[in-house]
């Protein structure tokens, strides 16, 4: 059955059918609206319906309370049509002019950077590029198997080889294969680009990067993607980490500080050392007493993005329109 879905305050309109959720079915049509996941463990699409009822799907309560739904609020890439719909959601206009591909690529090269971290350098044929925004992720497609979501770690105009950091899960099918069975020349599919966290380059607020592990490739190529252009806004960048053998980087972020003035703070977690220690975001409420004139951006593990989340709009006064996230999960082996 089909319905329509309006999207307020732009009042665009696109068909729904009774069994897409209102993100896919939006995305189809054009209309980027904020997300990350794509199957509830974020919260980053929760938005509201104003009118029309809808199923919620598998939603998770930690994302989407009883009281959540009493206020009408969804989540958007879980929730189904019941009848026609108007829901209040911001909408990324940027990503739309953006076209998803669906490319094959070669592995050219793996570097273990830490005990469980792999980078790993694909290359697209050579008459192909990957058109995206600094901080988009893309989907590694398998064969009979559920696609497996990265994010691009490299920026727009250093696109010869993208780049993915990846880092072996317990229990993870596909972070398995890439350290145990993966070699340099495998051919693989990618879909891409995805996702609404990128740099907004209209805003003039100062930004503050929270990155948890490996949540550190998208800021990176945010960061990077922010140099080349002569972006001049003050920035902090917080990396959280277990222990200090997992700052893979620490060369190239200390250089963006030297050169370029960005203020780095590494965090760590699971171990004694000479710098910071506890939670990431942790370390943001301890520096900035107030927060309502930044933007924020969290990525890495749910739980280090829900708590930025929850903390930075409850304690500090972040605007929930400024802060943008890319949450981490992963697929468990069968």
């Amino acid at each position: 059955m089909s319905f329509k879905a309006t999207i307020k305050p732009s009042q665009h309109q696109f068909p729904i059918e009774s069994d897409e959720t209102i993100l896919g079915a939006a995305l189809d049509h054009g209309y980027v609206l904020p997300y990350s996941c794509r199957n509830g463990a974020c919260g980053v699409c929760k938005g509201k319906v104003l009118e029309g009822t809808v199923d919620y799907g598998d939603a998770p309560s930690s994302t989407l309370s009883d009281a959540d739904k009493a206020a009408g609020m969804a989540l958007f890439c879980c929730a189904k049509p019941l009848s026609d719909l108007v829901i209040e959601s911001h909408e990324v206009s940027v990503a739309q002019d953006i076209q998803v591909k669906l490319l094959p690529c070669r592995v050219e090269k793996m570097v273990k950077v830490a005990d469980d971290v792999m980078i790993i350098f694909l290359k697209l044929p050579a008459n192909e590029r990957l058109q995206f925004l600094a901080g988009q992720y893309i989907e590694i497609l398998q064969k009979d198997d559920k696609p497996r979501a990265f994010s691009l770690a490299n920026a727009p105009h250093d696109d010869a080889l993208l780049e993915l950091h990846v880092r072996n899960i317990a229990g993870g099918t596909f972070t398995h294969h890439v350290f145990n069975t993966m070699k340099e020349r495998d051919i693989m599919r990618i879909k891409g680009p995805l996702g609404t966290f990128f740099l907004r380059e209209d805003s003039e607020r100062p930004i503050v990067f929270v990155a948890s592990g490996t949540g550190i490739a998208p800021v990176k190529a945010i960061i990077e993607h922010a140099i080349q252009i002569g972006f001049k806004r003050e920035m902090h960048l917080y990396w959280g980490v277990r222990k200090a053998s997992d700052l893979y980087m620490l060369d190239k972020i200390e250089g963006w500080g030297t050169q370029h003035g960005i203020k780095f703070t590494p965090v760590v977690s699971d171990e004694q050392w000479a710098g910071r220690s506890g939670f990431v975001h942790q370390a943001v409420l301890e520096d900035f007493s107030d927060l309502s004139d930044y933007a924020v951006y969290a990525c890495g593990a749910p739980v280090v993005v829900e708590a930025a989340h929850r903390d930075f709009t409850a304690q500090r006064g972040l605007p929930n329109e400024a802060f943008f996230s890319d949450a981490f999960t992963f697929v468990p082996k069968k």
